[in-house]
């Protein structure tokens, strides 16, 4: 006789059961043929993901996908799970709803650049404000990619597309930068080719309770090939800046970089020419944003440094935790459990009207 599945430990999870028979990547593939371009950096995430959750033990149908639109908006067709693909820019808003209603699902939130940054940068914010329990992984690839190649709200200065044919006068979002401006609980970065770092970020993600926003550097090979290729040659070593908490940030084949404070932020130095107690020792559960986030700060247009994996960690309260603690609340004030919320809905300022 198969045990009786338990509930999950991990906060991130909540009331999410677990699967009686674990699953493999292939039991949450679906039968839809995924239509990405060949090289596209998406493929890389899908596969990473379908065997990132397998290892989670979750039960299929209570995962949750909730995409806007763009390239990485199909990805709910892709999984052997329940998914939306929802309108531009309102996924955040549609994984609110889900999240405050049905604690017994895990909820995701795939996005783009264009998708959550542009029309959605409104929704985007406030999910991570209200410190919403969902997870946001964001497809950064710099581009608008399903309406063929136009510039977006991450494309670097000068950048020439079908809409900048002079190239792009627009500073871009950083978009850690922005989430932890929001006070985002979790935020983190990972390159889609690095699936082991990005496994890593994803089960640290799924795990936090609490809005998690997780950017994945994403390489389109039609409209805007090779953009993160100097991230991934042989030099990348002295660009990419990975964080290990409690760690000293060193990087480089022989870690000849290092982080170390510089006023009020930090900056990059060589490690031979500094005393090593100025090293910075990476905290991601420090309660200081302001941390976190000149971490973001280190990462530039010309991707000269890029940091990578979990800025920050943290605890704070949720927004569907006290909505449904507020509701549960009234109806035991109220007998029956309905006139009370039906007092607060209509509250004491009501007309008759005719």
């Amino acid at each position: 006789m198969t045990a009786a599945p338990t509930e999950l430990g991990l906060p991130g999870y909540g009331q999410v059961p677990l699967s009686e028979m674990p699953l493999h990547a292939k039991d949450l593939t679906s039968d839809q043929e995924v239509r990405w371009c060949p090289g596209c950096g998406d493929y890389v995430i899908l596969a990473t993901m379908r065997s990132f959750l397998a290892e989670l033990g979750l039960r299929r149908e209570n995962l949750m996908f909730v995409s806007g639109i763009g390239c990485s908006s199909r990805f709910p067709y892709y999984l052997d799970a329940y998914g939306i693909h929802s309108i531009h820019g309102r996924a955040p808003a549609i994984a609110t709803g889900l999240a405050v209603t049905r604690p017994d699902l895990s909820v995701w939130v795939i996005t783009g650049d264009g998708d959550s940054l542009s029309i959605g940068g409104n929704h985007l914010i406030h999910a991570l404000r209200r410190n919403i329990n969902v997870t946001i992984v964001l497809f950064n690839n710099r581009i608008y990619g399903l309406t063929k190649g136009q510039y977006s709200p991450t494309s670097e200065v000068g950048k020439v597309t079908k809409s900048t044919p002079l190239g792009s006068v627009d500073h871009p979002f950083n978009p850690l930068s922005l989430a932890l401006g929001a006070e985002a609980t979790f935020v983190a970065r990972a390159l889609d080719s690095d699936r082991p770092s990005l496994s890593r970020v994803l089960r640290a993600a799924a795990e936090h309770r609490g809005a998690a926003f997780v950017e994945i550097l994403q390489d389109c090979p039609i409209f805007n090939d090779g953009s993160f290729d100097v991230l991934r040659k042989d030099e990348a070593e002295q660009r990419l800046i990975p964080l290990v908490d409690g760690e000293p940030i060193r990087f480089g084949r022989n870690g000849e970089y290092c982080v170390v404070q510089s006023g009020f932020g930090l900056e990059v130095a060589q490690t031979g020419s500094v005393d090593p107690a100025r090293i910075v020792v990476h905290d991601a559960h420090t309660d200081r944003p302001e941390y976190a986030f000149a971490l973001s700060r280190l990462s530039d247009q010309d991707l000269g440094h890029v940091v990578t994996g979990v800025f920050r960690n943290v605890v704070r309260p949720t927004y569907d935790d006290g909505v449904r603690a507020q509701v549960a609340a009234a109806r035991e004030q109220s007998p029956g459990g309905l006139g009370q919320l039906q007092q607060l809905i209509t509250g004491p300022d009501t007309w008759t009207v005719g």
